[in-house]
């Protein structure tokens, strides 16, 4: 089968009567042309083509092969304009799942600079733990997602666009609130406010724990969904909790809670952008999966 390059290049040359023309119309060389007219008369093995002093003219095989040729390039002209649509549609709207964390604290920045870039697509943020993100991408239901989890279905590809660190906190009035650091081992020892299961924080920080202990069972003080609501509790002297070093910054500014250092226990953690395996973001995805790789 000739290309579509070719077949058009045909069709220029007997719209407008000489290889010449049609060269400079399609912005390729005199030369460049001809060879492509001889590799199509190769391709169909007649010649389509006769060359006169006034210049170009089809054979009559190449009048038969331009009259199909004429469908076939409409065809593509129409599947051309649908992918058009179709790439339209794509970028007009965009559903993005994250964790709460990332969705508090680093969304918002990412968001206004793909706005800057990109003024006319609709944007929706789905919010939720590291597991329930990870399902929506999973399912369809968003285009891109960004959690904290450190492990994923094997479904998902991810791939690291910033980096976060855990932090113990406490209320002011505690006695960890006096020091300027406590052990792995008294954290332990100690029953902690805890996200709920499937949180990224939640899972970061049982890793961490089990690398440094591998005997650690977790103590649970009390177990919420929000970190407003962890933050609040712990302020209130209920118990410690271990949270985003991004999600108490404006707290340990102010002196609502305070951080004591953890020795023996590395709290560092990778935030990352997920899709199904297989699929790398496109559009208004592919975007904003490049404005969070910068760094803030």
């Amino acid at each position: 089968m000739p290309d579509l390059a070719a077949l058009e290049l045909l069709l220029s040359v007997i719209e407008l009567g000489s290889l010449g023309r049609a060269a400079k119309a399609h912005g390729i060389s005199q030369p460049s042309a001809s060879s492509r007219i001889r590799y199509l008369e190769q391709l169909v093995g007649v010649p389509v083509l006769e060359r006169t002093t006034l210049g170009s003219r089809p054979t009559a095989a190449g009048a038969l092969i331009a009259e199909w040729a004429r469908d076939v390039v409409e065809a593509a002209a129409r599947l051309d304009a649908g992918i058009d649509t179709l790439r339209a549609q794509r970028d007009s709207r965009l559903r993005v799942a994250a964790s709460q964390t990332i969705a508090e604290y680093l969304f918002p920045k990412w968001l206004m600079a793909l706005r800057a870039r990109m003024p006319d697509t609709s944007i929706a943020l789905e919010s939720g733990n590291s597991a329930e993100v990870a399902a929506s991408v999973l399912e369809g239901r968003a285009g891109i997602g960004f959690v904290e989890g450190p492990r994923l279905p094997r479904d998902l590809e991810s791939h690291i666009v910033a980096h976060d660190r855990l932090v113990v906190v406490v209320a002011p009035g505690q006695r960890w609130a006096r020091r300027p650091e406590i052990t792995v081992q008294e954290l332990a020892a100690t029953p902690l406010i805890y996200r709920e299961p499937g949180s990224g924080t939640r899972n970061s920080f049982t890793r961490a724990m089990t690398e440094a202990i591998p005997e650690w069972q977790p103590a649970v003080a009390l177990e919420l969904s929000s970190t407003t609501a962890i933050k609040t509790a712990v302020a209130q002297g209920l118990a410690p909790a271990v949270l985003s070093s991004l999600a108490v910054a404006p707290e340990l500014a102010a002196g609502t809670l305070v951080s004591p250092t953890v020795t023996g226990l590395d709290l560092d953690r990778a935030l990352r952008a997920i899709w199904p395996k297989g699929q790398r973001p496109t559009g208004p995805a592919r975007d904003l999966y490049a404005i969070a790789r910068r760094p803030v």
